[in-house]
């Protein structure tokens, strides 16, 4: 049976690793991101691990260049999608009276609403009573850091959301989830992108919590 998984904010680290994880596994990997050379790199790589993989240009700020790209992602793969991880992220510093206002709805086009247009975009097509959506959460959402305040925003608002889809989507056979990163990124380490790539993989599996709180003991 084919599986597939789509990753918007296809990069290296999380959405590489889990790329390679779900891959692994039989899944076909579509990967998003505004940068085509990227891109390249990632599809090869991951074909050089017996993956099949193709990346799709497009811009999450941008509903009319979402939609497009998630169109392309159906044309290559087929109408049957069973995982969607949104991993984009704008990461400005900037204290909340100082940040520019225009960049803060941007950050919020990034950090939350791309996510929704995701949503709705790949439902209609997603497979019920397996299907997943994934969202990367971040400690942000329940520490949130005046130096970064539009990403503080973004992960809180990340959250409410995954809990709003949870609630609307269950009853559906959807699962929605996020994953609550409380730490730094870091290879060789407890928050390396493969272990973080493995949390993902269970959520997907198990389906039980709407946050999942990612952090040492």
């Amino acid at each position: 049976m084919n599986k597939t998984i789509v990753i918007i904010g296809a990069g290296r680290g999380i959405s590489y690793e889990t790329a390679k994880n779900f891959g692994l596994k039989g899944y076909k990997v579509a990967l998003i991101s505004r940068t085509l050379s990227s891109l390249q790199e990632l599809e090869s790589d991951l074909a050089s691990h017996g993956i099949t993989a193709k990346g799709f240009q497009g811009d999450v700020s941008s509903g009319s260049s979402m939609k497009k790209a998630l169109s392309e992602v159906r044309a290559a793969f087929g109408d049957e999608i069973e995982v969607l991880l949104y991993n984009a992220a704008s990461i400005r510093p900037g204290q909340p009276t100082a940040i520019n206002v225009e960049d803060f709805i941007y950050d919020f086009k990034v950090n939350v609403a791309g996510a929704l247009v995701a949503v709705q975009e790949i439902l209609p097509f997603m497979k019920k009573d397996s299907g997943s959506i994934l969202l990367t959460g971040g400690g942000l959402a329940l520490n949130p850091n005046a130096d970064v305040a539009s990403l503080s925003v973004g992960k809180a608002g990340l959250r409410n959301l995954a809990y709003s889809l949870n609630q609307e989507l269950t009853p559906n056979g959807i699962y929605v989830g996020t994953l609550t990163i409380n730490g730094f990124v870091h290879e060789h380490t407890y928050f390396s992108g493969d272990k973080i790539a493995g949390a993902l993989f269970d959520m997907h599996e198990k389906k039980e919590e709407v946050d999942v709180v990612y952090e040492e003991a």
